[in-house]
């Protein structure tokens, strides 16, 4: 498969916890880029591309939202709402955030700069690279 859920280290503190990423350790990747989506309205979806290139990993900061993948064959939705793990999301997986609870922040580790020319939009594009890959 190429998604799945990845635990990273959490240090419990009475002070309030702390969790750490580190690339090529606990990120199975070097990262390249870091962004965060957040104030997504009631309703709104984010996503719904998938890479050619680019990992990543979406982890819910803040606040939880559920995340929809597809690699072609099997679809399996994930709630993310701990902030000490993460949703590693390989190339060609379709993914679609959605269900944004209130103050929900979206943290995303990725291995690419940003390369509009790398992303699918095309839905049909995107269901016939997975079927010339199988």
């Amino acid at each position: 498969m190429n998604y799945a859920l990845i635990d990273l280290p959490k240090i419990v503190d009475p002070r309030g916890n702390l969790t750490v990423a580190e690339q090529m350790k606990n990120i199975p990747f070097d990262i390249a880029r870091v962004y965060w989506t957040y104030d997504v309205p009631g309703g709104e979806r984010r996503g719904g591309h998938a890479h050619r290139t680019c990992e990543e990993i979406i982890i819910a900061v803040s606040g939880s939202f559920d995340v929809e993948v597809f690699d072609g064959k099997e679809r399996q939705t994930f709630h993310l709402n701990h902030p000490y793990q993460g949703l590693y999301v390989g190339t060609n997986v379709w993914r679609t955030l959605e269900d944004f609870s209130s103050g929900a922040v979206c943290l995303v580790l990725a291995s690419e700069f940003f390369d509009e020319q790398e992303y699918i939009y095309d839905y049909d594009e995107f269901l016939q690279i997975c079927s010339k890959a199988s």
